[in-house]
């Protein structure tokens, strides 16, 4: 995002028209150079009203995101962030994934925009300017990447929390990183790793999380998605909510690094969408597994019920779905429909034969 275009953004953020004479006299820039930047918003999937004599405006007020804020909601927890806000990168776990050799724990990169946000097997992310909060958490632990099993259920359990806490009653969990409300995608995390096998580890957290997804948004989105305007029935402070959950993502990792994931996987099961329902793994290959969900153990990995018995899961390459009910294919039914046409023609035959005084031999 160039600086015009960060800085018109921060001009529109209140929801009020402004023409484009008046940005361009504020800006000291000309009110063709106003029109180009707000193109470039409009790129970034922000929607902006065109009002010939009155200018431009958003369709709401938008909370940019200000790290004084930030750091004002955190209160005393401020001292163990540190916090570095972008108006726009391709990534905020590729950014903080070059820099995690030395930065310190607890540095939190947030942007208002990514070009190339990602989620897992490389998918993009989508969210527009302002309608999304974005950011990447660095967090230290003592072992090596083998003890940390689970850490994305436990990053899923503190969005839980957070998220309840500020009004979205219904959150869910969907293993292991998606968190949905009303079966619909509201956040997903991603976690990478880097470190020796021993340990330490550095673990980059990255979070999405729709505030408020417009239509451009929600077209671009290959999956049903949601936001927590809908969810709390207005979009939330982004600057108060980056602080509810880094304090409690605080609090969870804190507990995680020193007796891992199994004292959070009551609270987690919980939160669990499809806790003994039907589901279908799909596995790497093309292969797929169905069976009920029975949660997760200790150590993170899902547990399903399947015909050959209970089996277990960790994440890889696999992803969860609901499972769709067993239809029968129409030459199935034809078939069953021909046999219990048969069958009742065979009963009326015996039950007739024997009313006569017949004998029926088989």
């Amino acid at each position: 995002m160039k600086a015009l275009t960060s800085n018109v953004l921060k001009l529109l953020a209140d929801g009020e028209f402004h023409s484009g004479e008046v940005l361009a006299r504020a800006l000291d820039v000309s009110r063709g150079s106003v029109w180009h930047a707000v193109r470039e918003l409009e790129a970034m999937e922000l929607e902006v009203y065109k009002v010939h004599g009155r200018g431009y405006r958003l369709p709401q007020p938008v909370s940019l995101l200000e790290p004084a804020e930030i750091g004002r909601h955190l209160g005393e927890l401020a001292e163990r962030f540190t916090l570095d806000v972008r108006a726009a990168v391709d990534s905020t776990n590729t950014l903080l994934l070059e820099r995690a050799a030395a930065a310190p724990g607890g540095t939190v990169i947030a942007a208002e925009w990514q070009a190339a946000g990602r989620g897992r097997f490389g998918r993009a992310w989508h969210a527009g300017v302002g309608g999304a909060l974005t950011f990447s958490l660095l967090w230290r632990f003592a072992q090596g990447a083998g003890a940390l099993s689970g850490l994305s259920l436990a990053v899923g359990v503190a969005l839980a929390r957070a998220l309840e806490a500020i009004g979205a009653r219904g959150v869910a969990l969907k293993w292991p990183n998606d968190v949905l409300w009303r079966s619909r995608k509201l956040a997903g995390i991603l976690t990478e790793l880097q470190g020796d096998a021993l340990g330490p580890t550095a673990a980059v957290i990255g979070i999405g999380l729709n505030i408020r997804l417009s239509a451009a948004t929600r077209s671009r989105i290959g999956e049903a998605a949601t936001d927590l305007e809908t969810a709390c029935g207005a979009a939330p402070d982004r600057n108060r909510l980056l602080a509810r959950l880094l304090n409690e993502l605080n609090a969870v990792l804190e507990a995680f690094a020193r007796k891992g994931f199994a004292p959070l996987r009551a609270e987690w099961q919980r939160y669990h969408a499809h806790q003994g329902r039907q589901v279908t793994l799909l596995l790497p290959g093309g292969a797929s597994q169905r069976g009920r969900a029975h949660g997760v153990g200790e150590d993170g990995a899902f547990v399903l019920e399947t015909r050959s018995g209970t089996k277990r899961y960790h994440s890889g390459e696999i992803s969860l779905r609901p499972a769709k009910p067993v239809t029968q294919r129409r030459g199935d039914v034809v078939t069953r429909n021909r046999f219990s046409l048969i069958l009742r023609k065979c009963r009326h035959f015996v039950t007739s034969s024997l009313r006569h005084g017949f004998e029926v031999v088989f």
